[in-house]
């Protein structure tokens, strides 16, 4: 497909894989490749990726895996290998940075990248969106969509409309047509409740929302939604890609969350479940040099219905104790009183490079810490596992690690 007349000035590439987790999970297994396959705990955990003969029985991302194989009862369920999606995201991103140095990670599946220092050398964005595509697909033997644009949103938008294993180019001069007959929906950042919201007044496509004057907007959503919304509409959104430092790009966050094998009514269960995924979540921070600042408890209960809660620290931070107070903290200020638990996640968020975070000293604290003996346990772990170091509440959970 030739790219329209004029693209040739937009160039924020959107790059998403297909089906990440599933892709990768079925590169080996050439036998499962025409059957439904998600990715995801069993029993009471939900869908992680679904490949494409899934997702046309229904199976979406985020499903309890329940319903999905009520959905599809013939549904093959491979268990999540992190470290393999790692590795794979890990070597995408060494592709992008071969392109260019502006490269926006928004998660292990998906990138912005700015090509505009890139087409003397590799062609038009086009033609360096098909190296990509070409590259991935011959290295990590996945697929991968790409959105081409002059803003990051309608890159994103394009992206979505290349599904699967495709290019959409979108030229300046197009950007209205192509952004103005989409439901209101399709916008970046509306979600269903604000779609509910602005269908109930009339506002159904994106042409609706870009006709309204602002002050209307702003009115039904607040100054600062409304007027983003309105930029959105028009295509006026960001155009510069904002880079990650270093050879691989910190993630903006890192979290881990567990669903209970049954519903958990007991705080003392949560409290050391939260434990447990702090812990993990520090570990993974640590691997890496990262600190964050904010800490996010996610509460979903027995009718799904799901509850977040955020607290900032003073400082960034690594430490699992930190992490854990502060998850905790959360978890008691909601105030529940045996109310029956499905699942507890905790992430940690505005991750810096932990060498940026310079800790308050505190007085008469030792010059040697919490942080010298997490890092012995990292190594400990690393080395024998990570059933051989724990904190004490911890041995003979039930759950597992």
């Amino acid at each position: 497909m030739r790219p329209p007349d004029g693209s040739e000035a937009s160039v924020i590439l959107h790059v998403d894989m297909d089906a990440f987790y599933a892709s990768v999970a079925l590169r080996d297994r050439p036998d499962l490749a025409d059957l439904p396959v998600a990715v995801g705990g069993a029993g009471r955990g939900v869908v992680l990726s679904a490949n494409y003969v899934a997702r046309a029985a229904g199976i979406r991302s985020a499903m309890p895996m329940s319903r999905a194989r009520r959905l599809c009862p013939s549904l093959v369920v491979l268990p999540p290998d992190f470290a393999a999606f790692e590795r794979s995201s890990a070597a995408v991103r060494e592709i992008f940075r071969q392109v260019t140095d502006l490269v926006e990670v928004i998660s292990l599946d998906e990138a912005f990248l700015d090509v505009s220092g890139a087409v003397r050398r590799l062609g038009t964005p086009w033609q360096i969106a098909e190296l990509i595509r070409a590259r991935i697909h011959d290295e990590q033997r996945i697929t991968c969509s790409v959105g081409v644009a002059p803003t990051i949103s309608v890159a994103k938008l394009a992206g979505r409309l290349a599904k699967p294993d495709g290019v959409a180019v979108v030229a300046p001069h197009q950007v209205i047509g192509f952004l103005h007959p989409l439901d209101v929906g399709e916008l970046w950042g509306v979600g269903e409740r604000t779609r509910a919201r602005l269908v109930r007044l009339g506002l159904i496509t994106v042409g609706d929302v870009a006709h309204t004057p602002l002050p209307v907007l702003q009115q039904i959503l607040g100054i600062a939604a409304g007027g983003h919304l309105h930029r959105l509409a028009w295509g006026a959104d960001r155009q510069r890609v904002t880079p990650r430092s270093g050879p691989h790009a910190p993630e903006r966050s890192t979290g881990a969350d567990h669903t209970f094998a049954q519903d958990v009514d007991d705080a003392e269960v949560i409290r050391r479940e939260l434990l447990r995924l702090s812990a993990k979540v520090g570990r993974r921070v640590r691997a890496v040099e990262l600190s964050g600042r904010t800490v996010t408890l996610r509460v979903r209960f027995a009718d799904f219905t799901t509850l977040t809660r955020s607290r900032t620290l003073a400082e960034a931070t690594d430490r699992t104790g930190e992490i854990h107070r502060a998850a905790c903290g959360s978890f008691e200020a909601l105030g529940l009183q045996r109310a029956r638990i499905r699942l507890v996640g905790v992430r940690l968020e505005q991750l810096v490079p932990t060498r940026s975070v310079h800790r308050q000293l505190v007085l008469g604290e030792p010059e040697r810490g919490w942080s010298e003996v997490e890092q012995a346990m990292d190594a400990a772990t690393r080395r024998f596992g990570r059933a051989a170091v724990r904190p004490a509440s911890l041995i003979g959970a039930d759950s597992a690690q």
